[in-house]
C-alpha cells in the first residue's frame, strides 16, 4: 500500500456502531420466516364481476367519445399495473427506502437512471487509489451453478438460492468476533445504507462510504452488498459471487450509493462461506486501506 495514503475525515456524529454496541449479542438473531415473491400481473374475475365489467365496457363504448373510452381503459390498466407492482415493492421487505408509496415513487425515479447491465463490469478509473484491486493476489473460484435472481434497487434482493440459515448465521458471526478481536479498528452496527441489519464498519476509513461501512448482511435472503475496489467488483461479477448495485451507474444524477457498492449473493455452503469471507475481506482493505483477515473456520 502506497504510504502516500492520507485517512478520510470522520463525522463526530454518534455512529451506528457505537449505538449497536450498546445492545446485547450473544444470542443469534430470531428466526424471521421471509418468503420474496415477485408476482405477475393477474386479474381474477368472478361471474358478476366479469358481468359489470361486461356492462360498463357496453355503456362506455355507447355513451363516450371513443377516445375519452380509450383514456378511462388505459387509466384502469394503469392503476392496475401500479398497484401490482407497489406491492411487488413491499414483498421486498425492508431497505433503505421507505416501504411506503413515496418510496416506491422515488425509486420509480432513480429506476430511470439505474444501470441497465448489472453484469457490466465498471469502466477502468485511472484516478483510484490504490490502482489495482486485492483480489488479485489469490483469485477467487467460480461459482458454481446459475446465478440466482435478483430483484429491485432498493432494497435488491435475491428471490431464490437464499443459503442456508447455518451460513448465515456463522457469518454474523465472524463478523462480530472480528469486530470484538480488532475493536480499535472496526465496529459492527446497524447497517447505515439499509437502515436495517448488520453492517461492518471501519472506524477510521480510507475511501469515504456511508460512515466507513464495509459490508451488510441481508435477514432475508442472506445476501450482501459491499463496497469494493472496481478491479475486484470485476473479479466478483465475473466468478459469479455477484453483480453491481443498479445505482452504481455512471450519470450526471448524484446516486445514494458508491458507484463501487455491489451485492454479493448469499453462501449455499461452508466453500462458499469461505469465498464470501474472502470477499469481505477486500471490501474492508479497499474501505480502509489496510488488509483484513476474517477467522471463518472458527465459526463453521
Amino acid at each position: 500500500m502506497s504510504t502516500t495514503l492520507t485517512q478520510a475525515e470522520t463525522s463526530m456524529d454518534p455512529s451506528p456502531v457505537d449505538l449497536y454496541a450498546k445492545t446485547s449479542h450473544d444470542s443469534d438473531p430470531p428466526v424471521i420466516n421471509v418468503t420474496i415473491r415477485q408476482d405477475p400481473l393477474s386479474v381474477t374475475l368472478d361471474g358478476p364481476a366479469i358481468f359489470a365489467v361486461t356492462v360498463l365496457l357496453i355503456l362506455g363504448v355507447h355513451l363516450l367519445q371513443p377516445l375519452a373510452a380509450a383514456a378511462f381503459i388505459s387509466l384502469v390498466a394503469g392503476l392496475l399495473f401500479i398497484h401490482n407492482d407497489y406491492q411487488n415493492y413491499l414483498k421486498l421487505g425492508p431497505g433503505g427506502t421507505p416501504a411506503t408509496f413515496p418510496g416506491y415513487v422515488r425509486i420509480n425515479w432513480l429506476k430511470l437512471w439505474a444501470c441497465r447491465d448489472p453484469l457490466n463490469p465498471l469502466p477502468a478509473d485511472p484516478d483510484v487509489e490504490p490502482v489495482a484491486g486485492i483480489l488479485r493476489k489469490k483469485p477467487l473460484p467460480y461459482r458454481c451453478g446459475p446465478r440466482p435472481r435478483v430483484v429491485g434497487i432498493a432494497p435488491q434482493r435475491q428471490v431464490n438460492q437464499f443459503g442456508s440459515r447455518e451460513c448465515y448465521l456463522a457469518l454474523r458471526r465472524t463478523l462480530e468476533n472480528h469486530s470484538s478481536v480488532n475493536s480499535e479498528q472496526v465496529g459492527v452496527g446497524t447497517s447505515c445504507f439499509e437502515k436495517h441489519g448488520m453492517g461492518l464498519f471501519a472506524r477510521y476509513p480510507f475511501n469515504k462510504t456511508c460512515q466507513g461501512e464495509i459490508c451488510h448482511v441481508h435477514n432475508s435472503d442472506h445476501s450482501m452488498h459491499m463496497n469494493l475496489h472496481p478491479d475486484d467488483v470485476k473479479e466478483v461479477i465475473e466468478k459469479g459471487w455477484g453483480e453491481r448495485h443498479p445505482l452504481t451507474s455512471q450519470c450526471l444524477l448524484k446516486m445514494p450509493v458508491p458507484k463501487q457498492f455491489t451485492m454479493v449473493y448469499a453462501p449455499r455452503s461452508v466453500d462458499e462461506l469461505k469465498v464470501v469471507c474472502q470477499i469481505i475481506e477486500a471490501a474492508g482493505w479497499w474501505v480502509s486501506a489496510k488488509e483484513m483477515k476474517l477467522d471463518v473456520a472458527a465459526e463453521i
